[in-house]
């Protein structure tokens, strides 16, 4: 087998070959303990038959192991300088394809079904996500449908908390329901930041998502949903009528009415937004859009 990418050595050889520097710009942190990479595989659950797409493959640390545990791997690349470097460490596996540019605005649709040989193949996302664009990164993913059984992912631990917290705890917001909406969310094992080159300045964590068979709650206007449930979190220390009455003025000389009808669905106009399980939300965003039309 292939020495191993993800070793403090072979990564500083590597850099001094290509004088690659690091931007802060791209929140370029990379691996160096193999052991990290295999838990991450593990947690992933892939096997030859599964496909995977990889963001942010960075010099192959990552990719080698995915490569080694799957089918056939496309990696997205937004930073050109790492091009050359990836057909090099990445030349020993023939099953992983280099995308240049930038998930976000990519079709993944089109990508999935030109470079995967069999594209009906199972499809999981796994990537260690830069921090800055952790969250626009997850939730396009979400929002564009990619038919992922399960996405992996890498991220700021308090990032990680948040995706996987469950309510009351103050970890809570709209982030979560965000995800949760979707996804079953859980925290699989915290990575320490001394494993990785350069040393970023807070521990990571690595979240598993895994995609309903159906959204958590029945939810007739899904856009309306989000809205109310980003709006009971603008400020966490105020109580939902508070951050409510603010999102939706047109409610503040309501009180009493919006009062009575909760009281249908035990909802307390006292509680705070962190309080809330998603299907209160989603009963919630049902009764504020029928008085809301009123």
């Amino acid at each position: 087998m292939t020495k191993d990418i993800a070793t403090p050595g072979r990564t500083t050889e590597i850099l001094k070959k290509y004088g690659f520097l690091f931007k802060k710009s791209l929140g370029q942190n990379f691996l160096i303990d193999p052991n990290i990479l295999r838990r991450i595989t593990e947690t992933a659950e892939l096997n030859k038959n599964t496909n995977v797409i990889e963001i942010g493959p960075g010099i192959g640390a990552l990719t080698e192991h995915l490569a080694r545990t799957s089918k056939e791997v496309v990696a997205f690349e937004i930073d050109q300088r790492l091009l050359p470097i990836l057909a090099d460490t990445l030349s020993p596996y023939e099953n992983v394809h280099i995308e240049h540019g930038d998930v976000l605005k990519a079709n993944l649709a089109e990508v999935i079904e030109r470079e995967f040989s069999d594209s009906e193949a199972p499809l999981k996302i796994v990537a260690n996500l830069p921090y800055y664009v952790t969250t626009p990164i997850i939730l396009s993913l979400l929002h564009a449908e990619v038919p992922a059984d399960s996405m992996t992912f890498m991220l700021q631990k308090e990032v990680a908390e948040r995706i996987s917290a469950v309510p009351g705890t103050k970890s809570y917001g709209s982030l979560t329901i965000a995800i949760q909406f979707y996804m079953e969310a859980s925290l699989a094992f915290i990575v320490p930041k001394n494993v990785f080159m350069p040393k970023p300045n807070v521990d990571s964590a690595i979240v598993q998502l895994v995609r309903r068979d159906k959204p958590l709650a029945d939810v007739k206007n899904v856009e309306f949903f989000f809205e109310v449930t980003r709006a009971a979190f603008v400020s966490r220390r105020k109580t939902l009528w508070n951050n409510l009455a603010q999102k939706f003025p047109e409610l503040k000389n309501r009180r009493e009415e919006v009062e009575a009808k909760l009281a249908g669905i035990n909802i307390d106009l006292k509680r705070r937004g962190e309080t809330l399980s998603i299907p209160e939300f989603a009963m919630l965003s049902e009764e504020l859009e029928e008085i809301l039309k009123k």
